[in-house]
């Protein structure tokens, strides 16, 4: 039999099939159940005319992200920003690619963070989360009294450094055109991106100092190989380790982050 002849025999035995009103003429007809529907998540549209509804999910919406900004603004209003660049600069004039790598640089910024700010840690917990946590303060005046103390920490590097000049750009128009103007008069949320320009600028001062002496071996070991006609040898390759040699006969771990600790006071 031929594939054809085969077809043939199957269409007509499908013809040939009752359907479902030949099969029941006289009964009832039967309700077709609908499938049971899935387990989902459900949103109803209807939610947001209610003005509640909507403030209460802007309300949230407004504490995830101040959770979610509230670790690096913590860390910008801190000596890490300072000591995290100029470990980086160190690490370029090294010129040792990812060595160290990096969670033994943000490691090491870190526990120097903490011990430059545990006096600061002190103070904010003795007047502002020890009294509030006792039930003596409400939660407005003890962030008063702990911003006291963050921004006196801030205000002394600004006047150390000479970079108080730095907070003018960022001042409100009514305080901007002011001859008297006091630290007393200057808001957190201006004094807090003057504190990190003047940070960066402190410690790309440190690193320009630390590439100088690389810098200067980096062009011996240059002109020694033009000089010898060898100019397909990157001049990074021989000269990195007479840098590795010189940092450590100069204990350079040591004079870095002892320059770094003696540079907040």
């Amino acid at each position: 039999m031929t594939a054809r002849a085969r077809i043939i025999l199957i269409a007509l035995a499908l013809t040939a099939l009752p359907t479902a009103a030949d099969a029941a003429p006289d009964g009832p007809a039967e309700t077709t159940t609908q499938p049971a529907s899935r387990p989902g998540v459900q949103i109803d549209l209807k939610q947001i005319d209610s003005p509640q509804a909507v403030s209460g999910g802007l309300k949230w919406l407004a504490l995830i992200t101040a959770l979610s900004v509230a670790p690096a603004v913590m860390l910008l209003v801190t000596c890490f920003t300072r000591i995290v660049v100029v470990l980086g600069l160190l690490r370029q004039a090294l010129a040792t690619q990812q060595l160290p790598p990096n969670q033994v640089l943000f490691g090491l910024a870190l526990l120097m963070t903490v011990v430059v700010m545990f006096p600061v840690y002190q103070d904010v917990h003795r007047d502002a989360i020890g009294p509030y946590l006792d039930g003596e303060l409400t939660g407005a005046a003890a962030l008063d009294a702990g911003t006291t103390h963050v921004r006196a920490f801030m205000i002394r590097q600004l006047e150390a450094s000479g970079n108080g000049g730095d907070v003018y750009p960022f001042l409100p128009d009514d305080l901007a055109g002011r001859d008297n103007l006091t630290w007393r008069d200057v808001p957190t949320l201006s004094l807090i991106p003057g504190f990190v320009i003047s940070e960066l600028k402190i410690a790309f001062t440190m690193g320009f100092r630390i590439f100088l002496p690389f810098l200067v071996i980096d062009m011996l070991v240059a002109s020694v190989l033009t000089s010898m006609g060898i100019l397909m040898l990157p001049p990074v390759l021989i000269s990195l380790p007479f840098k590795l040699l010189l940092f450590v006969l100069a204990d350079g771990w040591h004079l870095v982050v002892g320059t770094l600790m003696q540079s907040f006071g």
